[in-house]
């Protein structure tokens, strides 16, 4: 040991005590860690092994005095600690009680028969060699060709064999036992939900290791597991209808209410194997799932239905195993289409909130990857799950995943109404006010930006000193995020709005070149909201010097579009001050709008915001002289009169109809383009229906079609042509046209 620098550690640790399934025995099951020791005693290398000793208690008989036996167990074997002895006593009570099998019976027999000089069993929890496996296994596999009794136990022996990993390689070189066993799977499974089970068993000891998927497939056992599920849920279908029959044909007392009772006996027992059957042969199913190609072909087996059926049971681990593998599922867009059309949201549903936590987070999260879908984003909202959601924010393990379900609910404008109904919103904000000194989560934070964009939740979110609070923090910390909910508060007319004026000149101080970008873009945002009647933005442009900003800012390629935009929206609204408009109007804010326009005008936003301003300006006698007389904006709106976009020309009609009502060389030249707009449209509709019709003529008298277009009782004269300052003496009384000259 002195020679060698390093030396190995053991340590034995005790695991669970358990009773031998067919022989008169107990299991102890142990785990080895072997670590190997530096010099210095420092740890260098590490590894734990699970281990199993068997403890045969061969001579044990209903005459046999228990706890004297047990107190000999305990003394002789090491690996159990004598606080267990009542343990102990308690299994060899069981065993002692237990009836054999006649499967045991023949065993025993035959062992006496073929007694063979090893002592070596696989139950020993040792590792064994090639050789010893490979003879030990050729005895199971003789069991596989006889009865279902000896099919199982021989299937048992050989899992007991497989679950000790290190057995794996030296079993998969015997080929025999695995196709040995791949062949009693597939003929005997519809009659032995136990048989089915123990050798499902031995292949998912296999698939919990990739290198072994090849050989799991190779012998389709997916295949027969999609099979076997697919079977015992319709088997479950079965039983289930059946107890119905009886329980509706069952009177309160009698021969049939206990026949009731007993078949309820009988599918409980029946469902509890049934559920270690499908909780087997999910995890193999799962395993082989890491290859996408696999999971393609279970896809196309309908996996995702079965598994939406079993959401149905109520047994929590195979609900844990179910929910897992439907998260893995629900990555691909195809598997999230099939979980839409079986109602997996509706299932979901029923295990917010639960007691497992583990199922309750593989739920959230399920839910989480589903919700980016808007159509099942509605079904959530539609079961009730908003308020299960809001009511998981004072759980911290399962916080932040509700949290981003209830973001991706708060995007869509129809359910953001809905939270008002519940206690979210006086949560969060009881969040935002607890960490004002940290950093606020991105997941609150925008679920509350997104909130504030319904007038409700914003009046709620201000109840008491609530706008008080943001804006302190948001000017405090400079919190962009924090400012952008303040202005979606601020875009609602009604009882919130003036609640603002407090703040102007806060907001106003901000409006800074220095200042960053995106900060100054939310402030600026949140004033132009600010449409009060009695403020006096004359005032607040003076003092905090804002109208060389906002002028230099309207140079194209001054800033990014959207502080640009801003800017305009905060002119528009600063415009509806008359003394404010005389102020821009004569610091050559208008040409500078103009350029604009010319720079921006394939974006209607921009177009529809400095067209406002024009219809802001035309309103007050100061800024209507300078935007008619001394710019081109009338032109500019003349030419957008006829845009595309309907907001657009709403605005463009109504700020030309004031300019034509006080301009008269301007009306003219309006209603001469409307005139020539409306009758290119009349002529094209014209020729296109002509060109269309197979008859030569619209109506049947050519004369009545001239007298409709060109008599002289129409508007239009005989020639066809007519001067626009016709109309212009035309005036409409009672709906008619009279000529004024």
């Amino acid at each position: 040991m002195q020679d060698d620098p390093r030396y190995i550690k053991r340590k034995v640790t005790a695991g669970s005590l358990d009773v031998h399934p067919t022989e008169k025995a107990l299991v102890v099951h142990y785990e080895v860690e072997a670590s190997i020791l530096g010099e210095g005693g420092g740890h260098v290398l590490g590894e734990r092994k699970e281990g199993q000793k068997i403890i045969r208690v061969k001579s044990l008989s209903p005459s046999t005095d228990v706890a004297a036996l047990a107190k000999k167990v305990v003394e002789e074997c090491k690996l159990i600690p004598s606080s267990r002895l009542p343990q102990v006593e308690h299994l060899l009570y069981y065993l002692q009680n237990r009836k054999s099998s006649p499967v045991e019976d023949k065993l025993e027999k035959k062992e006496k028969r073929t007694a063979k000089p090893r002592e070596l069993t696989p139950f020993d929890g040792m590792e064994l060699n090639e050789e010893a496996i490979i003879t030990q296994v050729d005895d199971y596999i003789e069991l596989l060709y006889e009865g279902i009794p000896e099919k199982i136990r021989g299937a048992a022996l050989i899992l007991q064999l497989a679950r000790n990993p290190d057995n794996l390689e030296e079993l998969l070189h015997n080929e025999a036992t695995l196709g040995a066993l791949a062949r009693v799977l597939r003929e005997d499974w519809k009659q032995s939900v136990e048989l089915a089970t123990i050798i499902i068993y031995v292949f998912f000891c296999f698939s919990s290791f990739s290198q072994f998927h090849g050989v799991v497939s190779s012998y389709k056992i997916g295949a027969l597991c999609m099979s076997v599920v697919e079977h015992e849920l319709k088997r479950h279908d079965v039983w289930c209808e059946e107890l119905r029959k009886k329980s509706k044909s069952a009177p309160e007392n009698g021969t049939l209410r206990r026949d009731q009772d007993k078949a309820l006996k009988k599918y409980q027992g029946l469902l509890a194997k049934q559920e270690q059957l499908l909780r087997v042969s999910l995890y193999l199913l799962l395993n082989l799932a890491e290859d996408t190609r696999t999971e393609l072909k279970m896809r196309n087996k309908n996996i995702v239905g079965l598994l939406v059926k079993v959401l149905e049971r109520d047994d929590e681990e195979l609900l844990v195993l179910v929910v897992s593998f439907l998260k893995k599922l629900s990555i691909f867009l195809e598997n999230k289409n099939d979980m839409a059309e079986v109602d997996t949201v509706e299932r979901l549903a029923r295990l917010v909130p639960c007691e497992h936590e583990d199922l309750l987070n593989l739920t959230l999260r399920l839910l989480l990857n589903l919700s980016f879908d808007s159509g099942l984003r509605a079904k959530m909202v539609e079961v009730g799950l908003l308020p299960k959601l809001t009511a998981l924010l004072g759980d911290e393990n399962n916080r932040q995943v509700a949290l981003r379900i209830l973001y991706h609910i708060s995007i869509d404008d129809r359910f953001k109404g809905m939270f008002v109904y519940t206690d979210c919103i006086p949560q969060l904000m009881q969040s935002l006010y607890e960490h004002s000194e940290q950093e606020t989560e991105a997941e609150l934070i925008s679920i509350l930006i997104n909130l504030a964009a319904n007038k409700k939740n914003a009046q709620l979110m201000c109840e008491g000193n609530g706008l008080k609070m943001l804006m302190k923090r948001a000017l405090k910390m400079k919190d962009c995020l924090l400012m952008k909910m303040i202005r979606n508060i601020s875009q609602h007319d009604g009882a919130t709005k003036p609640l603002y004026i407090d703040y102007v000149g806060d907001l106003a101080a901000e409006i800074r070149a220095e200042e960053e970008e995106e900060w100054v873009l939310e402030c600026l945002g949140t004033l132009a909201n600010l449409t009060i009647p009695d403020l006096d933005w004359e005032l607040v442009l003076k003092e905090y010097n804002l109208v060389p900003y906002l002028k230099d800012r309207l140079k194209p390629g001054s800033a990014e579009d959207d502080l640009i935009l801003e800017v305009v929206i905060m002119i528009g609204t600063v415009s509806i001050d008359d003394a404010c408009a005389a102020m821009l109007a004569k610091s050559g804010i208008i040409p500078a709008l103009i350029e604009l326009l010319n720079a921006q005008q394939e974006d209607d936003e921009f177009v529809c915001q400095i067209v406002y301003v024009f219809y802001q300006m035309v309103f007050h006698q100061a800024t209507r002289d300078v935007i008619i007389k001394d710019t081109q904006a009338p032109a500019y709106l003349i030419d957008l009169m006829h845009d595309k976009n309907t907001e657009i020309r709403k605005v463009c009609d109504n700020t030309l109809d004031i300019i034509a009502e006080y301009d008269e060389e301007w009306g003219r030249k309006i209603q001469s383009e409307k005139f020539r707009f409306h009758n290119n449209q009349w002529l094209e509709m014209v020729e296109s229906r002509q060109a269309d019709e197979s008859e030569p003529y619209l109506y049947e008298n050519d004369n009545d079609t001239a007298d409709l277009f060109y008599s002289a009782d129409g508007i239009t004269p005989a020639e066809g042509s007519v001067s626009p300052d016709f109309f212009n003496d035309l005036q409409q009384q009672n709906g008619d046209f009279y000529h004024t000259g």
